[in-house]
Order: C-alpha cells, then structure tokens, then sequence
C-alpha cells in the first residue's frame, strides 16, 4: 500500500476495481484545514479522464506497470501489430488501446508500451515525431486571411494546421500529445 506522498505522472492507481494512470497531480495545503492531493486520472482501458481528490497521507494502491519496446509492424484489420524489440514476440493491440497513436506512428517505428501482469494496456509515442507533409494547399505570398496557417495531411494520413510557407513533401516534428506543428526539419 503506498500513500499520497508516492502519487506522480505516470503512476498507475487501482481504484474501485479499475486502473487509472495519473496525468497530473497537485500537491494543496491551504492555510486552513488539511492537505490533499488534487489529481487528474485517465481510466487505462477507456481514456475517460476525471479529477479525483485525495485527502494528504490516504493510503492508496498502486500498480506495477512494465514498459517495453516494441517496434510497429502493420494494422491487421481492425487490430495493430507490434514485435517486442528484446524477444520478437509479436502481440495484437485494438484500436482502443493504441489510441490517438496511429495519427502519428509508422511502420518499423519504435514505441513503448505499458504491461500488467503481461496484458499490454497502452501505447506511448515520444513527445515529437517527425513526419512529411504528403499534401498541402500551395501558400500564396501574403495571404494571411487565416492567421498564418493551412491544413496539411501528414504521411499518416492525419491532418494538421501548418505554416503558409509549406509545401507538400517538407519534413516536419509534430507534438504526438496535441497533434500541433513544432517546427520544420531540414535533412
């Protein structure tokens, strides 16, 4: 049993039968009354995110989660298929639990993901990836009716908003959590 002292991101929390990973945590002690512990928990099978309150000391039960490298090797209907990087083991994840990770992960790209007990629960991608622009509108010099921006459909298949001056085929590092444009890379 650990406490609310042991509550970080990332950490995963057996509550009520059901395991939910913490996305943010914040530790309060108001000048009157007792401490607590204000979280933001996502459900790991369903992605409902909710805050959940914690009173400081509460014990709480955590869960051990491995992470593990797995490469990405093609979608298989609806299911996705990954290969354990350390024994070529090849596991089939559903669509449920890959997630938003299809938008930005291609073929023979390296991924983590999270095991209880052996069950693979989650994917998850860097922070960054870097991709190419399969299609974008060509930007007209001074056309700025739209602040600055354009959609642009990565090689995913994923659309996002771009700057005016790119043009289909330019690499790009894209943030895997929010799907925004982080910049322009030059090979």
């Amino acid at each position: 049993m650990a406490s609310t002292s042991d509550i970080r991101n990332g950490v995963v929390l057996n509550m009520d039968g059901q395991l939910w990973t913490v996305i943010d945590f914040q530790h309060v002690k108001p000048g009157k009354g007792g401490a607590f512990v204000r979280t933001k928990v996502k459900n790991v099978m369903t992605g409902k995110v909710v805050d959940r309150t914690f009173n400081a000391g509460a014990k709480i039960e955590t869960e051990v989660v491995d992470r593990s490298d797995f490469t990405y090797l093609y979608k298989d209907g609806d299911g996705f298929v990954f290969m354990n990087a350390s024994d070529y083991d090849q596991i089939t994840l559903t669509a449920a639990q890959v997630g938003d990770a299809p938008n930005f992960m291609l073929e023979n790209q390296t991924v983590t993901i999270a095991l209880h007990n052996g069950d693979p629960l989650y994917v998850e991608l860097p922070a960054s990836v870097v991709l190419e622009l399969s299609y974008t509108e060509p930007g007209l010099q001074g056309d700025r009716s739209s602040a600055g921006t354009k959609p642009g459909t990565l090689e995913t298949g994923y659309e996002i908003q771009v700057p005016l001056f790119l043009e289909s085929g330019t690499k790009v590092k894209v943030d895997t959590r929010d799907g925004s444009y982080l910049g322009r890379v030059n090979d």
